[in-house]
């Protein structure tokens, strides 16, 4: 076991077992540590890849407007209700999947399987993040607002998808890249066709990601029936990644070219599928550390695309 398991009232909080050595476990204080954990503050990677989209958007849309007045504070409040959503998203889903995740060796420490928070305590920590969620969402125009209340419905349902289809990360992708269409909403309040073909690249993107990560839970997902892309592609997982990533690469090119985006842009579209094609080159699915490397590294990934975007709309700006 990589993970230490203590009940709450002793000395220390159980750390979860693919996250040890970070800020939470070292630094925040005893009381607050499962409520971190809750919300994933020990493993921010899942916040970063939530954002990618988001800042993707802001920059793509401040670009096609010539105008990136408002772009520095858009950046600063999807940073803030990426991180604080992805809490409220991992918390909602901790406890609809607390039975199965005692049933797993990498998910049986978190807070609620192993005792450290009930599920009422949970609920309240979920209202209050989501709470915060809407005093960002609040900052922008009202459609704006109403298109990130409709994400609402596809986050809610995820946790169930693994219990009945063999494609959660389809669902995953619509909850995840939704802030591909966010840019949009909020710099032109309208959702055009540039951002739905930016949503569906973004959407192949997360397949392919989430792909890699769910094969360190492969073997404990067969024992106890839940289904993934993991499972099954399998053996032909490189085969599906070059697809769903190749489609990715193929759709955000498409949205480039409707959003009239300039060299910079293409520039970082390279970059992001270099580095794409060579996770695929590295992915050995049986080795589950390194699996979460090359899954972690879409942050880099994402940031890639996100410069050269951000360049370009400077450009434009200018």
């Amino acid at each position: 076991m990589d993970y230490e398991l203590r009940k709450p009232g002793t000395s220390a909080f159980a750390r979860v077992a693919d996250s040890t050595g970070n800020w939470v476990d070292t630094v925040a204080p005893q009381w607050a540590r499962p409520y971190l954990r809750l919300s994933r503050f020990d493993r921010p990677i899942g916040s970063w890849l939530l954002l990618m989209p988001c800042w993707w958007s802001a920059a793509l849309a401040a670009g096609m407007a010539h105008d990136i007045g408002r772009l520095p504070l858009t950046i600063v409040l999807f940073f803030i209700g990426a991180f604080v959503m992805r809490g409220a998203g991992c918390t909602w889903n901790d406890i609809t999947d607390r039975d199965l995740d005692a049933r797993v060796e990498r998910t049986r420490s978190r807070p609620l399987p192993s005792g450290q928070v009930s599920v009422t305590q949970a609920l309240a920590f979920l209202v209050a993040q989501a709470l915060i969620g809407l005093v960002v969402l609040l900052q922008f125009n009202r459609f704006a607002v109403l298109t990130g209340i409709a994400s609402l419905v596809i986050v809610a349902i995820y946790p169930f998808m693994k219990r009945i289809t063999w494609w959660p990360q389809i669902v995953l992708g619509l909850a995840f890249s939704w802030g591909a269409l966010m840019g949009f909403a909020v710099t032109f309040a309208r959702i055009d066709v540039t951002a739905l073909v930016l949503y569906a690249g973004a959407i192949a993107w997360v397949i392919g990601y989430d792909t890699i990560y769910a094969h360190q839970d492969a073997e404990d997902d067969a024992l106890i029936g839940i289904k993934s892309t993991a499972r099954l592609f399998g053996t032909h997982t490189h085969q599906a990644l070059i697809m769903f990533y190749g489609l990715a690469v193929m759709l955000i090119g498409v949205a480039l070219a409707s959003g009239d985006a300039h060299w910079p842009a293409w520039l970082g579209l390279l970059a992001f599928a270099l580095h794409l094609a060579w996770q695929i080159v590295r992915l050995r699915i049986n080795d589950p550390a390194l699996c979460l490397r090359l899954f972690k590294s879409n942050r880099d990934a994402g940031l890639l695309l996100f410069a050269g975007l951000l360049a370009d709309a400077v450009m434009r700006a200018a």
